[in-house]
This record gives structure tokens, C-alpha cells and sequence, in this order.
């Protein structure tokens, strides 16, 4: 089985970016915690000009298969997640990836 890849990247007032990076990182490490199919999570600050871009954030997630990726989806704990940082984003996009 191929191991699924995702990439997301999150937009935001920049006023918002302390508290979301502290909600995402906190998921990111109870994920890896609590998911052994989740091989790897990283919360990654993107650069413009050589300093942090404060309106964006991007997750580079990767899953042992497809039955761990399901059960990342089932994790009561992301839908929590996602209404903790609903209001602080103005958009994000998702990239699937086999690998």
C-alpha cells in the first residue's frame, strides 16, 4: 500500500498566526502521539524576503497507508481542532498526495 502525503497550507490575519501556530502545533504533536500510522507531522513557517510570513502556515503530514489516513479523519480530536482555529484563517487549501 502507498503511503499518503498531505500538504496544507493555512492563511491568516497576521494577528491571528500566535494562536493558531499554538493550536496546530499542539495537534500536530498529540497526532503523532496518538496516531501510529501518522509517520510524520511538521508545522512548517513559510519566508518571504528572508523573514517569517505571518499570514500563512503549512502542515506537511504523512500516513503509513490509506487505513491510517482514514482513521487520522475519524480522530474526534481534529474536528475540536478545526473550531478551536475556524475563526482565526481566512483560507486554506489541501494537497493529497500518493507517495
Amino acid at each position: 500500500m502507498a503511503r499518503i502525503g498531505i500538504i496544507v497550507e493555512f492563511q491568516m490575519e497576521e494577528a491571528n498566526h500566535a494562536a493558531f501556530t499554538a493550536i496546530i502545533s499542539e495537534h500536530a504533536r498529540m497526532t503523532k502521539a496518538e496516531e501510529p500510522g501518522c509517520q510524520q507531522f511538521d508545522v512548517l513557517q513559510p519566508m518571504k524576503k528572508g523573514e517569517p510570513d505571518r499570514s500563512r502556515v503549512m502542515l506537511v503530514e504523512v500516513y503509513a497507508d490509506d487505513a491510517a489516513f482514514k482513521a487520522h479523519g475519524e480522530n474526534p480530536r481534529l474536528a475540536r481542532v478545526r473550531d478551536a482555529y475556524a475563526s482565526l484563517i481566512t483560507g486554506r487549501t489541501l494537497s493529497l498526495c500518493s507517495m
